[in-house]
């Protein structure tokens, strides 16, 4: 059934979210896709790409989804560390779309390259600490997408960057992954081991050499012989980027609260998808980040909002169960018809078991009765996404709300991205209102 035609009051319009003048406003540089795993942050953030691009506007995508979907969305084999332009979107007005998928080792790798010599570069990438480091150290997804950004936003090739949050535990993540690397940096651990190097001359070792001997000893016995002595030389080959590393994270977290970022949380209709956007809105507002507003993805309608599941579900039983008022004669019809308990007639035989014999038909009046009974669980299910997203809403009516239809498949092509974008733009309200 069609969400287009739902007999509903729309949302205040206060509370509904203009995506157009949002991705037509030059001054929009940076769209940040954000919310918990699994509620379509990808695929939204590829339908906001393309719809700004078909309005002009010179597009990236940045994805961490590594299932591919957005390559294979947008006709590309693949994608990889470095921007891929689109084909065949609506280009009359000007615009452009490319897309790339963060390759987290590359990032790291690129970081290096471009902070180090040639020499200090090699030791670094060669080194089997840094291997396991930039391939899946906790919070590294998180902070190479961030260096990334920066990395795109500084060369201004693009009008506007559109990006797709790592499929994290925690939304949060991607804010928190910045710190996380500072806090590791300054850490104890890279404090005791840099310390030999920090400390000048025979004396300065002579004066730390009981110390770190058994801190070194210690260290052994935990990590092991080889991989102390990797860590050691890895942070020694780090020590000067170190600093670097917290800089550019520095940066691009204020540009991420630059007026012309906006963030959109992305959430299904589900208590723990509501819950933890929630949880992002606050920590937005305490971090003074955009918020430019909420994109509720995958919500259910019915072209039958009128027929309460109450009324379905008693004419589904008034159809399977006929009581004696709904008899064509009422009582009389009941007296007069034949009692198979008074009458001579032998009951009509039931087929005999393991016959081949097809079950019968069903009558319209059960076909009809199962479909009401369809019906009202399609609007038990409306009732409880209402109501999960009027707790959000009461909770932040500040915050404005796009509602984005499910669809009966995944988007496979630049055609489904496209009917997505239409439906974040057409200030339809999916859900019925209360009352």
């Amino acid at each position: 059934m069609s969400a287009e035609t739902v007999p509903e009051r729309r949302l205040s319009p206060a509370r509904v979210l203009d995506i157009d003048p949002l991705l037509d406003d030059p001054a929009t540089r940076i769209v940040v896709c954000c919310g918990s795993g699994g509620v379509g942050k990808t695929t939204t953030a590829a339908a906001l790409g393309l719809r700004a691009a078909e309005r002009g506007r010179k597009v990236v995508v940045l994805t961490i989804d590594p299932a591919r979907r957005l390559a294979q969305s947008m006709g590309i084999d693949s994608l990889d560390n470095t921007p891929r332009r689109v084909k065949g979107i609506d280009d009359s007005a000007g615009g452009e779309l490319h897309a790339m998928m963060l390759d987290m080792k590359r990032t790291f790798d690129e970081i290096v390259e471009a902070h180090a010599d040639a020499d200090r570069a090699a030791a670094i990438l060669g080194n089997p600490f840094y291997q396991s480091l930039s391939a899946g150290f906790a919070g590294t997804q998180e902070y190479m997408a961030m260096e990334k950004l920066g990395q795109l936003r500084s060369r201004d090739e693009w009008d506007l960057i559109v990006v797709d949050t790592p499929p994290s535990r925690s939304a949060l993540d991607f804010l928190d992954a910045p710190k996380r690397l500072g806090s590791f940096l300054d850490g104890k651990l890279i404090r005791v081991l840099l310390a030999p190097a920090k400390v000048g001359g025979r004396a300065g070792m002579k004066f730390l050499n009981v110390g770190m001997s058994m801190m070194t000893g210690a260290l052994g016995k935990l990590l092991g012989g080889p991989l102390l002595k990797d860590v050691q030389t890895f942070v020694a080959a780090m020590d000067s980027m170190f600093g670097g590393f917290r800089t550019r994270a520095d940066a691009t977290y204020r540009l991420l609260q630059a007026p012309g970022t906006a963030f959109l949380v992305v959430a299904a209709p589900e208590r723990d998808a509501l819950r933890e956007a929630a949880y992002f809105v606050e920590r937005l507002a305490a971090e003074r980040m955009p918020l430019a507003g909420l994109v509720l993805n995958r919500v259910h309608g019915s072209g039958a909002a009128r027929l309460s599941a109450e009324r379905a579900l008693a004419a589904a039983e008034n159809l399977e169960e006929p009581r004696i008022v709904d008899q064509p004669d009422g009582k009389a019809g009941v007296r007069n018809s034949p009692d198979p308990q008074g009458s001579s007639a032998p009951p009509a035989p039931s087929p005999a078991a393991g016959t081949d014999e097809p079950d019968p038909e069903p009558s319209a009046d059960e076909l009809t009765a199962g479909l009401l009974r369809l019906h009202a669980d399609r609007m038990h299910l409306l009732s409880r996404e209402r109501r999960t997203r009027d707790r959000f809403t009461a909770l932040h009516p500040e915050v404005a709300v796009a509602e984005v239809a499910a669809l009966p498949g995944d988007v496979h092509d630049l055609v489904g991205l496209r009917d997505i974008a239409d439906r974040l733009a057409a200030h339809r309200p999916e859900l019925p209102a209360d009352g």
